[in-house]
């Protein structure tokens, strides 16, 4: 089967690059605004909607006009009219929000151009790039030579710094590893991400509150200076650089962790939680979106695929904290404030570690079919 995969890497663009790339961020912006504008407008006055091929046959017409959209890649724009054109598909299916206009001063620019005949190529330390030439770029991996090269986007972070992110093709046979047995079931915790049913604890160092007091520091200072002056830019990168520094480390935490889990287990079972209605449960909020639980389970889920194994999600509202993982005795009336689990067929076990075992347990069940 076809599988996608994405390579990020560290870019470091010349004067005359750097020029062309904001250039560039500035059409796509244009762009999207402009036919986002036009969408509005005609529905609004004519009841009436368009379509992405009107509107790029529409694109090769204004160029003839705006004759500096023709400085920058092309394909660029187009990409550009097919995000908004994806934008409203997932409004329509109820997917995302009604798309916004967007803004110059959006603290990620980034744009996106097609592999063309060849036109994105790396040449040896080099990336070759469509309208800037040769980029300096950080490999700090190689792109295995099965994968084909589909697209690449080019961002700049709050930090300043810019990264290409490159999507690739490639083939592969995905085996189905039978489960044998050999599943683990994880109940999501606030403080440590997850117990395991072997009380295996995620640890989590819970990188925001580590860092939160400096963030709060840095943010008030911004907060006290001149908006859009010299020292306000200068402040705004530092806080930026803590945001980073906290969602790096986050990532490279769970990804760790997550290959860790996939390596060792044919099969996963864990709860489908409602997450964003955990984060809003008072003094949760930022405990929930601290540790990464989506992001986690993201991970898991696509490095199981690659490797033919399974992550079984359990019905939400399956009573695992409550029912007992020795009899199957439900007790209704256990409170959050409870920590340890006991039940009058004398099972006394860590609360966590009780509801682990039973989603292990329902995660067998429903493999079983």
């Amino acid at each position: 089967m076809k599988i996608n995969k994405a390579f990020k890497y560290r870019i470091y663009p010349n004067k005359e690059q750097l020029i062309l790339i904001h250039k560039t961020f500035g059409c796509t912006r244009f762009v999207f605004n402009r036919f986002l504008n036009q969408r509005i407008e005609l529905y609004k006055n004519e009841e009436k909607s368009t379509t992405y091929v009107n509107q790029a046959k529409e694109l090769t017409a204004l160029k003839k006009d705006l004759t500096w959209l023709k400085e920058v890649d092309s394909v660029s724009l187009q990409s550009a009219l097919r995000n908004l054109d994806t934008a409203f598909k997932n409004f329509f299916q109820k997917r995302a929000k009604y798309p916004r206009f967007k803004s110059k001063r959006n603290n990620i620019k980034s744009y996106t151009t097609k592999n063309t005949n060849n036109s994105i190529r790396i040449e040896g330390s080099m990336l070759k790039f469509p309208k800037l030439g040769l980029l300096k770029t950080k490999f700090h991996r190689e792109i295995p030579r099965n994968h084909k090269i589909l697209s690449a986007t080019i961002s700049q972070v709050p930090t300043g710094a810019y990264f290409v992110s490159i999507t690739t093709e490639f083939e592969k046979e995905i085996i189905q590893v039978p489960s044998n047995g050999n599943i683990v079931g994880l109940d999501f915790s606030m403080k440590e991400l997850f117990v395991s049913s072997e009380n295996q604890r995620g640890k989590y160092p819970r990188f925001f509150r580590m860092l939160e007091a400096k963030l709060i520091k840095a943010q008030r200072k911004l907060s006290r200076m001149v908006r859009f002056s010299n020292n306000w830019y200068k402040q705004k990168i530092k806080v930026a650089k803590i945001h980073y520094k906290i969602k790096n480390s986050r990532s490279d935490f769970l990804h760790k962790l997550s290959t860790q889990l996939i390596n060792k287990y044919n099969a996963i079972a864990i709860e489908d939680l409602n997450m964003k209605g955990m984060s809003q449960v008072l003094k949760f909020g930022k405990s929930v979106s601290d540790n990464g639980w989506g992001m986690f389970i993201s991970m898991l889920k696509y490095k199981a695929e690659l490797r033919g194994k399974q992550l079984v999600k359990i019905d939400r509202f399956y009573p695992s904290s409550k029912t007992c993982s020795i009899c199957g005795a439900v007790k209704k009336d256990l409170k959050l404030s409870e920590r340890v689990y006991t039940c009058k067929c004398g099972n006394s076990i860590d609360r966590d570690l009780n509801a682990s075992i039973n989603i292990k347990n329902q995660g067998k069940l429903l493999l079983q079919y």
